[in-house]
């Protein structure tokens, strides 16, 4: 064996600072309480998609119930942590651009926003679909089809954002002609 050299049974030890953050990141120290709020850190969530992640993260030798889950929920409304209109505004702003009205409250009702809480965060945009689209089109195409095939393209492209086909196709049919 050379001098210094460790034999090779022995494994560095590893840092204590290390070992105490996989602890705490892993362990049962951390609550439904501070998983929710770090969660809540990073975005905003619905209510119903906060749920869902506090029950599949649940640990499963815990004894806290759904019960305990809507508990936590309720107390973080209260506290002003947790806001199905906050989250509303902030997917609304975040596809606006880039979406229509459709798609982006189709995105809210799947995230399980009110009704109610989803119109008053479309009414509150100023979401025009007409310029969407347009501006869409335009950073993507920024010219007529060719051909059958690329309208087709074209056609799927703006379906996926969430814009009806008979919009798409008077749309189009105005592109061709110039105006």
């Amino acid at each position: 064996m050379w001098p210094g050299a460790l034999p090779r049974h022995t494994a560095p030890a590893p840092n204590a600072a290390d070992q105490r953050s996989s602890a705490l990141a892993k362990g049962p120290l951390r609550t439904l309480r501070s998983r929710a709020i770090a969660l809540l850190a990073r975005r905003e969530y619905s209510r119903a998609e906060l749920r869902a992640r506090l029950v599949r993260h649940r640990d499963a030798a815990a004894e806290q119930g759904d019960e305990d889950i809507d508990a936590l929920l309720d107390t973080l409304a209260a506290d002003g942590f947790l806001s199905d209109a906050r989250f509303a505004q902030s997917l609304v702003r975040r596809k606006a651009g880039t979406h229509s009205r459709r798609a982006i409250a189709g995105e809210l009702r799947a995230q399980g926003v009110a009704q109610d809480t989803l119109a008053e965060a479309i009414a509150g945009s100023e979401l025009d679909d007409d310029v969407t689209m347009r501006a869409l089109w335009e950073r993507r195409f920024g010219e007529p089809p060719r051909d059958e095939r690329e309208k087709a393209r074209q056609v799927r492209f703006l379906q996926s954002r969430g814009f009806g086909l008979s919009a798409i196709l008077r749309f189009l049919r105005s592109s061709e002609q110039g105006t």
